[in-house]
């Protein structure tokens, strides 16, 4: 900020400025619930519950994404998920559920 303020002026220091480089999102609102579906069905045999690392991996199976997906994507979008869900952004999460459960059976909404 500083520097900003010795090379352009008080006034371009104090304006927010938006980051020059932003990168699309990976996934879509509709790959984001397919996601949160497989998340919430029945874990691999053999396994008690699902993984992040599993579930990339599955996801990928399925082709629900053009390009692996990694771990850290499929964290922040459960986590995001799960905010929602406890700030009441969902309004009928049991109907919710449903549908998603759907979903990750193969069915349409």
């Amino acid at each position: 900020m500083r520097e900003r303020f010795a090379w352009e002026g008080l006034e371009a220091a104090l304006v927010h400025r938006r980051p020059k480089a932003t990168k699309p999102k990976k996934l879509d609102g509709e790959q984001e619930a397919h996601l949160i579906a497989l998340a919430c069905s029945e874990p691999p045999k053999g396994k008690k519950r699902w993984s992040v690392r599993l579930l990339a991996e599955r996801f990928v199976e399925l082709e629900c994404a053009e390009e692996p997906i990694s771990r850290e994507l499929v964290r922040r979008t459960l986590k995001k998920c799960h905010k929602a869900l406890a700030q009441g952004a969902v309004v009928y999460p049991a109907k919710a559920r449903c549908l998603l459960l759907r979903l990750a059976h193969g069915g349409c909404p």
